[in-house]
């Protein structure tokens, strides 16, 4: 190797070794700029990561206690202590419990009080439960009118039997004719349509 090339050499390699030392001096200058804001930046994330893992294992904590209270009221549904810890850990699986037991013992008063749950598929199948129970033609009517109805269909055909008892036979016609042609109820609704056609 010639001495010109030598040169070139050690030329590059101190200009590599400036460029590291100018990008360190940089990078310590910045550091130093924003340092307060970079130590604040890493205290928030470690004090968000920590409320988060805090508060993950809070609900899974809950969602135990809650699972536990379910299954002591599942053997033994007159705890009142299980009853209050469900009630009060998670509203809304005591009121589907509630539900579960209402419909068991066809009790009309709690089913009553179950139609103003917060869970909207346990309110709406109290509502459903209590006017079939009492055979309330009214509230049936009123169930069958609610745009989201769950068992609408099964309303409108309660309906039309219970109308059929009394011989307003046309008024049964028409909940009958209103089940929706996609339902599993409109084929035992055809035959009905019959029913007291002279």
């Amino acid at each position: 190797m010639s001495l010109k090339e030598n040169v070139e050499m050690v030329k590059e390699e101190l200009n590599s070794e400036e460029k590291f030392f100018e990008s360190a001096v940089k990078a310590e200058h910045f550091v130093k700029k924003y340092k307060t804001a970079l130590i604040s930046a890493v205290v928030v994330i470690v004090l968000g990561v920590g409320a988060k893992a805090g508060y993950d294992m809070n609900v899974q904590a809950t969602i135990e206690k809650a699972n536990k209270a379910l299954s002591t009221l599942q053997k033994d549904a007159t705890d009142k202590k299980a009853q209050s810890e469900l009630k009060k850990l998670n509203p809304e699986l005591f009121d589907a419990w509630s539900l579960s037991v209402a419909l068991k013992n066809s009790d009309n008063k709690r089913l009553s009080s179950l139609s103003s749950s917060k869970a909207i598929a346990v309110a709406d199948i109290a509502q459903y439960q209590r006017a079939v129970n009492t055979k309330d033609i009214e509230a049936l009517e009123a169930y069958s009118m609610k745009p989201k109805a769950i068992y609408r269909d099964m309303a409108l055909f309660e309906l039309a039997v219970l109308l059929l008892q009394e011989d307003k036979i046309d008024d049964a016609h028409a909940k009958l004719q209103a089940i929706a042609k996609e339902s599993p109820l409109y084929r035992y609704a055809q035959p009905l349509m019959h029913y007291g056609v002279k």
